[in-house]
């Protein structure tokens, strides 16, 4: 047996007591990697072509999993290729591994073909482990969440035969295994709860024993809390005094929290995140990880409280909600702003049952679905928040229904996995829908595009500003007239097209009543009254 397939299988068997998943890309340089975890029973081996594909594709399984999956890769910029996926996974606390192939350290800096500087390549996001010969494969470690595994790789790459089977065929339910992101104490705070209490919950967010019955402004990947307010009363928060009417009566409140408790990583809401910043208000930061969002005056992982909150607080945090929820629902029924990226979350919310799995794109699309009234029971929800990036939705969604369908086996069906996302989201990782016709496929994967051709988000925020309009279209707006269908037809998966909110909720209930792997539903949006509408929404 040569040397090179002897390493690769050392690594592989490494890789196997960590890992049920890996997502390889072909290559010359990693063919021995290639032959030994194809040959291991117990690990699933998904193959892409494209290494950024891959890597987010093995980021939406970890995200399920919650344990290390790797992304196998040849040397050269193909390594590279990883950077953003990494990057995510080291921000959002996902473990993952990178597994690259690399020439032998006598060929690097001599201008060899497909041969650059890859130890270290991913400097603070994952810690290269340097393997040059087979003690050092059989050294290997998982001990840390993001890692980067560089394989030194001699000639002959290639065995005279195929190696035997090794290792068991496994089922493995989802966890946290060893070298996965460890939860971290940061002990314990006093909490009164008679004084004024607002929680806002973010990504990672989770249900904390003593603050279940705390009025919770909650990103769409917390836990849904038992009072649930609106984002948008933030703004209420933010004064002293504010005139509210509930049930049938008007009333003046003080509406500024004495405290804010910040559970987990919350990005989202501008108006909810200047909350964190009012030096009127006490902000306490709970996480499990190394990461506290702000600059929270108290730091702690568990709380001890005392009191419960006043039922005039709960009155006035009840009331400010239903302003907020009314606000949108008014909007959505106002004809003058035409079929919008919040009309498409709204449907898509709307539909969204007990069991699903939904999978957020970044930007509009998930203060949309946040706006119509995210988090709900029973729909577990993902989204990027760690760099709150746009790069690898789709991959990501494809590993997510990956890893949902096969920790459910047994169901008659597919269990239903929905993705979210807008048209620039999408058509940066289109190539996420490339898939080999022998490779595992979801299926039952619906992906909808709020497609408002450009860039949405932009029209809201500063640069969307009259003043400033005359750059807008080039710089920001970015218009591309991308025919979806061809594209979408071209990579294999089925089509949808709605231009109304009647057809949009046909075209949702059809995919649901008759899944058919990967289906791309269109929804032909506007934005030309987006940056009005945001207006309504924070009036």
């Amino acid at each position: 047996m040569i040397e090179s397939l002897e390493i690769a299988q050392a690594v592989a068997e490494a890789t196997a007591r960590h890992c049920t998943d890996v997502v390889m890309s072909p290559g010359s340089r990693n063919s021995p990697l290639a032959y030994a975890l194809i040959a291991r029973d117990g690990i699933t081996v998904h193959m892409r072509v494209d290494e950024r594909s891959a890597a987010f594709t093995a980021l939406g399984i970890a995200r399920v999993q919650r344990r290390h999956v790797a992304v196998v890769m040849t040397s050269g910029t193909a390594v590279a290729n990883a950077y953003p996926a990494l990057i995510e996974a080291h921000m959002s606390h996902t473990p993952l591994a990178a597994i690259s192939a690399d020439r032998p350290a006598r060929l690097i800096g001599t201008g060899a073909s497909q041969t650059i500087w890859q130890e270290g390549i991913f400097a603070r996001y994952a810690t290269t482990q340097q393997v040059h010969s087979l003690i050092d494969a059989t050294s290997l470690h998982f001990t840390s969440p993001q890692i980067h595994i560089n394989v030194a790789l001699d000639t002959p790459l290639v065995p005279q035969a195929l190696p035997g089977r090794t290792g068991a065929p496994r089922r493995v339910g989802p966890g946290v295994l060893s070298g996965s992101a460890a939860f971290v104490d940061h002990g314990v705070v006093d909490i009164d709860l008679t004084r004024d209490t607002l929680v806002i919950a973010g990504d990672e967010a989770w249900e904390v024993p003593g603050l279940e019955h705390v009025p919770t402004i909650a990103e769409p990947t917390a836990p849904t809390p038992f009072h649930q307010v609106h984002p948008l009363a933030a703004r209420f928060f933010a004064q002293r005094e504010v005139a509210i009417s509930h049930d049938g009566g008007d009333f003046a409140a003080t509406t500024k929290p004495a405290q804010v408790v910040v559970v987990g990583h919350p990005t989202l809401h501008r108006d909810v995140m200047a909350l964190l910043a009012d030096p009127d208000i006490h902000v306490i930061g709970l996480s499990r990880t190394d990461t506290f969002t702000g600059q929270p005056d108290e730091r702690a992982t568990r709380v001890n409280v005392t009191g419960q909150p006043t039922d005039t607080w709960l009155k006035i945090c009840e009331a400010a909600g239903e302003v907020g929820a009314d606000t949108v629902r008014q909007a959505l029924a106002d004809v003058e702003f035409g079929f919008t990226g919040l009309h498409v979350a709204a449907a898509v919310c709307d539909t969204l049952a007990v069991g699903d799995t939904f999978v957020v794109g970044s930007s509009n699309p998930v203060l949309d679905v946040s706006f119509a009234g995210m988090p709900f029971d029973g729909v577990d929800t993902y989204f990027a928040r760690g760099a709150a990036g746009i790069d690898g939705t789709v991959s990501q969604a494809v590993g997510i229904a990956l890893a949902v369908q096969a920790l459910r086996p047994d169901e008659i069906r597919a269990p239903r996995t929905v993705a979210l996302m807008g048209d620039l989201t999408f058509l940066h990782d289109v190539n996420g829908l490339l898939i080999g016709p022998d490779e595992p496929r979801p299926g039952n994967l619906t992906i909808v595009v709020a497609n408002d051709d450009g860039g949405g988000i932009f029209e809201s925020l500063e640069p969307g500003a009259e003043t400033v309009r005359g750059a807008f279209e080039r710089a920001f707006g970015t218009p591309h007239g991308a025919q979806l269908e061809d594209i979408v037809v071209g990579y294999g998966a089925r089509y949808r097209r709605a231009e109304t909110l009647a057809e949009l909720h046909e075209a949702l209930l059809a995919c649901e009543a008759e899944p058919d792997g990967i289906t791309v539903v269109e929804a032909v949006t506007t934005r030309a009254t987006r940056r009005e509408l945001t207006q309504r929404l924070n009036r």
